[in-house]
């Protein structure tokens, strides 16, 4: 299979304009830049834990619940579990059809955790530990 500079240029370019990341989405919150984070994962699965400030609106329930709570000129970012779930993908595309501005944070929930971002549950915030090779301690990613 052959590629060309330019096919490399728009393919890079186009994932950095449909995907984010939990370091980026943490940050533009400091910022605060205006867009809704949406968990896409199941109610079971929301009351275990789930990113601080997001909005849970379960996959199957998009079509039915988004204009409720979503305005559509409203940016959304879309997460789940993790790498391994393309239930974050399956979100973006049901909102994308509805008309949003979507992005889909990578790494889900799992990173988000795993790099020590705050988390709570019906009960209040949540303390996890910081994964070493997700966020080194004193060592900045600066990518």
């Amino acid at each position: 299979m052959t590629t060309t500079t330019a096919d490399a240029i728009q393919h890079f370019a186009a994932k950095l304009r449909f995907e984010t990341d939990p370091s980026d989405v943490h940050a533009a919150f400091e910022r605060g830049e205006r867009f809704v984070l949406v968990d896409s994962r199941a109610a079971v699965a929301w009351a275990q834990g789930r990113v601080a400030g997001a909005v849970h609106l379960p996959t199957a329930q998009i079509d039915e619940r988004a204009s409720q709570l979503i305005p559509l000129d409203m940016p959304v970012v879309v997460y789940c579990w993790g790498p391994g779930c393309n239930g974050s993908t399956r979100a973006a595309l049901a909102l994308s059809r509805l008309g949003y501005e979507v992005r889909e944070m990578i790494g889900g929930y799992e990173y988000w955790v795993r790099e020590g971002l705050p988390t709570v549950d019906d009960a209040g915030p949540l303390e996890r530990s910081v994964d070493p090779l997700t966020a080194p301690p004193g060592i900045a990613c600066d990518c």
